[in-house]
Order: C-alpha cells, then structure tokens, then sequence
C-alpha cells in the first residue's frame, strides 16, 4: 500500500454531547471525522455543534438504521473521499481518545490488517456484559476455528478500507449490533490479519446504551446461526489455511 490516508468514523445515535466532546478532543491530531447521525433524537444541538468544526464531516440519515448501518455509512463516505484506512471510535464515551495514535501507528505499520480493540475494562462493567461478549467470543472463535480475534465486539478499531468494501459489496452485513462482530468474522474469511491491541473501555457513570437487550441479542444469536453454517461450507479452505500456518 503506498499510501496510509486515515480518517476517523464515529456512528452517534442520541449521544450528541460526548461526541461533541469526543470531536474536541481529536482536534489536535488533524484527523477527518466522519460524524454519522443515526437518525438521533436527543441532543441535537451539541450534535450540530460538532457538525461545524473544521474537520468534522455530518452525515444525517434520515431515519434510525442501527450501528452497523451508520458505520457502513462512514466507511463508505471515508472510502469515497479517498481513505485508505478509518479508524471507529464509538461516541458515548467508553472509549478513550487518547489511545487513537496508537491504533493509528500499529495500522501503519501493518496496512493490510485489520487492529481490533481487546478491552480492558475497570470495575464500572456490568457483570452481565462480560459474560454475553464471552459467549460471543467462543462462538467466534468456532467460526474462524482461531482464537486470532480476541474480542469481536469492541468498537475501537481501524479498518483497511479496501477489503471492507468488497465485504460490503459481497455480503449483506447485520446492521445494528451484530455488525462488529460479523465484519471481522468476514475479514477474517477473506484472508485479512487481525491485529489485537488493548484499549481501555469505561462505562461512563449515567451513561446511555444504545443496546437493546433482547432485539439486538436476539439478532446476535441469528448471526451466530449464519456464520456457523457459513463457516462450515468454508471448512475446507479454513482447515488448509490452518494446516499452512504449521
């Protein structure tokens, strides 16, 4: 890859001011910001306030689609205006800022990779997230037959845009929460490396989740159903592959 262009992708749905706040605090590193608004409610006028930053780009859609939905969206925008590589960040303040350099450096030194955020939580986690998002891993880690992909719901990340949109072209993604995980189960079939680097994760206190407990686990669990059946007719090529790395 001859040139390393990358941008910033931040899905938003009713947290308009810690992304607000989250634009701030980018600023400095001169990044482009692909602020996607998933048809957000609440909030408005900080959102639009980050709208007007220099180096923020608003996208509105129109009507709620789900996260997968907004940061296909920012892809797809970054992947137009010329990116190679976006880094997303969510917007309701669980991630911090100031790890985005490094994430940055470790997708520039290894631009065909995908760099994955392993979390690294403090004691604000609720118990029972730990326990679905490992559930979660162990289904991965079947899908892949790997343990390469170390947490595949972390949404502090850096795509290479390249092989992400011949996925979009080629499959039909989930489009709310089972969109992270699903993506780089894909990636992982295609043949990208998938980079692991932790990233410290809070749960900010009075903070708002957009996770709909039994919708979005329930679409999780269809997920899980397509990609076991998928990985099954790619078992051959998954043995072979795992057979090389001997």
């Amino acid at each position: 890859m001859s040139a390393f262009r990358p941008c910033l992708v931040v899905p938003v749905f009713n947290h308009g001011v810690s992304a607000r706040a989250l634009t701030e605090a980018v600023a400095p590193l001169g990044l482009p910001v692909f602020l996607v608004d998933d048809g957000s409610t609440l909030e408005q006028e900080a959102l639009q306030e980050a709208g007007e930053a220099p180096h923020v780009t608003l996208i509105r859609r129109v009507a709620n689609g789900g996260k997968g939905a907004a940061v296909m969206t920012g892809l797809e925008a970054a992947h137009e205006a010329g990116f190679t590589h976006a880094l997303q960040i969510d917007a309701d303040g669980q991630h911090d800022s100031a790890e985005i350099p490094g994430f940055l450096e470790a997708a520039k030194a290894d631009p065909g990779a995908m760099i994955a955020g392993a979390p690294r939580y403090d004691e604000s986690v609720p118990r029972a997230r730990l326990i679905a998002r490992y559930l979660t891993h162990v289904w991965v880690w079947i899908e892949t037959l790997s343990f390469d992909i170390e947490d595949a719901m972390c949404g502090f990340r850096v795509y290479p845009l390249a092989p992400v949109m011949r996925i979009l072209q080629t499959a039909r993604p989930g489009r709310r929460m089972d969109f992270d995980p699903e993506i780089l189960v894909r990636l992982h079939w295609a043949g990208v490396r998938v980079r692991s680097r932790p990233a410290r994760v809070i749960y900010p206190e009075g903070g708002r989740s957009n996770f709909r407990l039994f919708a979005d686990n329930g679409l999780i669990t269809l997920m899980h159903t397509r990609l076991f059946f998928g990985m099954l007719w790619r078992l051959p090529m998954l043995l072979a592959r795992k057979a090389g790395r001997r």
